[in-house]
């Protein structure tokens, strides 16, 4: 593989992702380590919170790992990791709460949710082979239209990459929102516990936010990178 002076724009968006994923962890395993006054469980919350809105076509599960928690609209499925699922700390309501918030999102039609899973197979279409393709221009750069033609492309499929992440920004962010009010609303977490939640939701809120920025870089480093032609 060839060296361009492109690849040093990655840099600060590596640097960013390390950053933001180092201080999700920490600040997860802080007020993981913080037991709430009303002592429930991640499970616990996610049905509270699915039964106050009169959701019951929803379940919640236990999945493996740390962080994996996601809602599958799909499934219809809140799934909880081993740290959220079974264990009462702020961390967990906060976590639990989110994903309900996702589920909110979906049974009112949030706009956003519906448009970013319209792109997520062209997004994973783009980030697996749009790369690819403005190298194999490049390296066909002899055969003019057909050059440009692969490069084209995979620099289309790459900006679907880019829409992903961007639109992925408000959904997040709003289903933090939503947990928020959720966790003060039914009383789940009671005075200074609200800022623990907090914290936990905002560390979260910047891995995405550092996704964004970093594909936004691969875009300008594959606009670089094709100039070498």
């Amino acid at each position: 593989m060839f060296f361009h002076p492109s690849y040093l724009i990655l840099i600060p968006g590596m640097l960013l992702m390390f950053w933001a994923q180092s201080r999700v962890k920490g600040t997860y395993n802080r007020y993981a380590r913080v037991p709430s006054k009303m002592g429930m469980t991640g499970a616990e919350v996610a049905h509270s919170i699915l039964k106050s809105k009169g959701i019951t076509d929803v379940v919640v599960e236990p999945v493996r790992g740390e962080l994996t928690d996601h809602y599958d609209p799909s499934a219809k499925a809140v799934r909880l990791s081993e740290g959220i699922y079974g264990k009462s700390s702020l961390a967990a309501a906060a976590v639990a709460a989110h994903e309900c918030g996702h589920v909110l999102q979906d049974k009112r039609g949030y706009a956003f949710m519906n448009f970013r899973a319209s792109l997520v197979p062209v997004a994973n279409l783009g980030s697996q082979i749009g790369p690819m393709l403005v190298i194999i221009g490049i390296v066909l750069t002899q055969l003019g239209a057909i050059s440009s033609l692969f490069i084209n492309i995979g620099i289309i499929l790459f900006v679907a990459v880019i829409a992903f992440h961007i639109v992925t920004l408000p959904v997040e962010f709003d289903a933090s929102s939503r947990a928020l009010r959720l966790i003060n609303e039914l009383g789940i977490l009671q005075g200074e516990e609200h800022r623990g939640a907090k914290a936990v939701l905002q560390a979260a809120a910047w891995t995405y936010v550092a996704s964004a920025i970093y594909a936004i870089l691969q875009l300008v480093q594959l606009l670089l990178l094709s100039q070498r032609r």
